[in-house]
């Protein structure tokens, strides 16, 4: 870590009693709920950083919820509006109007469904497509350049974690409900 950012702990409570576990000690048996008291904690300090570089570099062309609508189609290609509304967790209402904003810009089209006609699939522009590949890329060089003072090991082991964490999550009831 950087000296000007000090890690203000090293620890984490769990929220089920008064258990604390280091980091240090993070070899030894950890239980599920230190684990997640720990995720709790260090998720939203990751993802306010990610949501803060995004938004500097669009600040002039996009809001947040705009962003996370095209992260969203390109994920999920021909989402309903009712699909990106639940993710946003916003009404109808307002993801249309984001959506035609994004409409009006050139990175999302709008097209009738094949089948049912009052349903719209969403899809990204190639514009649209290669903005959000634009601030992911500038996105993940800043997040490279934190991780750059960490040895192999620690870099190892974050990536371990990371793909564990994915098979956790992307195989949990809610991943499957926003899907």
């Amino acid at each position: 870590m950087p000296a000007s950012c000090p890690i203000q702990r090293e620890n984490f409570t769990s929220r089920k009693g008064s258990d604390r576990v280091s980091m240090e000690h993070f070899s030894q048996t950890i239980t599920p709920d230190q684990c997640a008291a720990g995720l709790m904690e260090v998720v939203p300090a990751i993802m306010q950083f990610i949501r803060i570089e995004m938004r500097d570099q669009s600040s002039t062309l996009l809001s947040v919820p705009q962003f996370r609508v095209l992260a969203y189609l390109d994920q999920f290609p021909g989402a309903s509006l009712s699909e990106v509304a639940d993710h946003l967790g916003v009404t109808r209402a307002t993801a249309s109007t984001m959506t035609d904003r994004l409409v009006q810009r050139h990175f999302v089209n709008r097209v009738e469904h094949p089948e049912m006609r009052r349903q719209i699939r969403l899809t990204l522009t190639d514009s649209g497509s290669a903005y959000l590949k634009e601030i992911q890329l500038v996105t993940q060089d800043k997040i490279a350049a934190l991780l750059e003072p960490l040895t192999s090991e620690q870099l190892r082991d974050v990536a371990t974690g990371l793909i564990t964490l994915r098979k956790v999550f992307q195989c949990s009831p809610a991943s499957k409900r926003s899907n």
